[in-house]
């Protein structure tokens, strides 16, 4: 199998405590990263690395893990550009919202909608998108929810069934009766294309009964919970997402002492999804109380054409350093292993021997210029599962 160094890294951050400098992103300087196949097989001093088939210098840029988006909305259809105009122009705006993207996806073809995912995935694959998760929640009927994953299940493993994101427009005098629906016949239909289940545990959405029954039927089923938590107001879905063993509890905005010591005792990642109170002008995540309380933390875009229309994960570690109280080596972390630890994964987020060769080279000779110089486009060129999928300009 072939072989190819990447050398000449000015600093390469691989998460792994044990290698480089100690610390939780194992900087080495002046490193080399050794590929064989899909996989890392070597990292060290450049000077040391040992003789490969191919080699590529990057002329004293940084290399980071690719990033991990464990939180996105990319199956739908439709523009809510009137909306996000209102609501930045202090107007109420009552036509929009999640029912609007609705009508737009149930209306489009599996071909159009399909050609959207593709393009969001490519478009976040240029920012160091390596891997990411998406949900269904446009479709709110037994075939659009099912159509929807078989869709998202073409580009990811990683496949979360959203039947329970709001009570169906079609349901909205009997919402126990969309509660039977999302756990009979949607779920029948939907897991098999899913790895998770998903619900909007929020006033307005799903109560704290609603979500356990809806997750509880998921669990069953064979998927594994993840929750919508604690975003527009305190509520249950923190401490559900922790008595269920969730893989994260998503949001996470709005925060009691009570809720923050359950995260923190238990394997359940508080994901933070800064983009969303960008678009919205709400009230910010507070990183660094939950890191400071030991809670493990994701970043995460939550692309989605209504409350966060972003796939640049940069743009969000920037927003998480400046506005959440995050240092920049905290919220690179977040945004790779942390969010590898979201989707429960060590084959990601990480640049050691035996992880998947997905890696960013940035033009930059520092991770830290990620928060350092928000907006600009640091990301020189991609590598997933060992293939540089992303190229700097003239190297093809």
């Amino acid at each position: 199998m072939t072989t190819t160094a990447i050398t000449h890294i000015s600093a390469l951050v691989t998460n792994d405590p044990s290698l480089g400098d100690s610390s939780p992103l194992g900087l080495i300087q002046d490193a080399a990263v050794v590929i064989e196949g899909d996989r890392v097989v070597w990292t060290g001093e450049s000077s040391k690395a040992p003789a490969t088939d191919n080699a590529v210098d990057v002329a004293g840029r940084a290399v980071i893990p690719g990033f991990v988006d464990s939180h996105s909305h990319l199956v739908f259809a439709g523009d809510r550009t009137q909306e996000f105009n209102a609501r930045m122009s202090g107007r109420a705006y009552s036509a929009g919202g999640i029912r609007t993207t609705v009508a737009a996806t149930r209306a489009a073809t599996d071909e159009e909608l399909s050609a959207n995912v593709a393009r969001y995935l490519a478009e976040a694959l240029r920012q160091g998108t390596t891997t990411f998760e998406t949900k269904s929640g446009y479709g709110l009927t037994v075939e659009d929810e099912a159509r929807a994953l078989r869709i998202a299940a073409r580009h990811t493993d990683e496949v979360t069934f959203l039947g329970a994101h709001i009570v169906s427009p079609d349901y909205a005098d009997d919402p126990a009766g969309y509660v039977d629906l999302v756990t009979g016949p949607m779920l029948d239909a939907c897991a098999p294309y899913a790895r998770w289940i998903d619900v909007f545990c929020e006033k307005g959405a799903f109560d704290g009964d609603q979500a356990r029954a809806i997750l509880t039927a998921g669990r069953a089923k064979g998927l594994h919970p993840r929750v919508h938590a604690n975003q527009l107001g305190h509520g249950p879905g923190v401490r559900l997402a922790v008595e269920l063993d969730a893989a994260s509890a998503d949001h996470c905005t709005h925060l009691t002492d009570a809720d923050v010591d359950a995260l923190a005792q238990s394997a359940t990642v508080a994901t933070l999804l800064p983009g969303a109170e960008f678009s919205t002008r709400a009230a910010w995540p507070d990183a660094r109380r939950l890191l400071d309380a030991g809670a493990t933390v994701a970043l995460s875009t939550d692309c989605n054409p209504g409350s966060s229309f972003t796939s640049s994960v940069p743009f969000c570690i920037a927003l998480a350093v400046r506005d959440m109280g995050m240092t920049p080596d905290e919220a690179l972390w977040s945004a790779t292993a942390g969010g590898a630890a979201a989707l429960r994964r060590d084959d990601i987020g990480r640049i050691a021997p035996g992880a998947r060769a997905d890696l960013v080279v940035l033009d930059a000779p520092s991770h830290v210029h990620l928060a350092y110089r928000p907006g600009v486009p640091l990301v020189h060129e991609v590598w997933r599962r060992g293939e540089r999928t992303v190229a700097p300009r003239g190297a093809f």
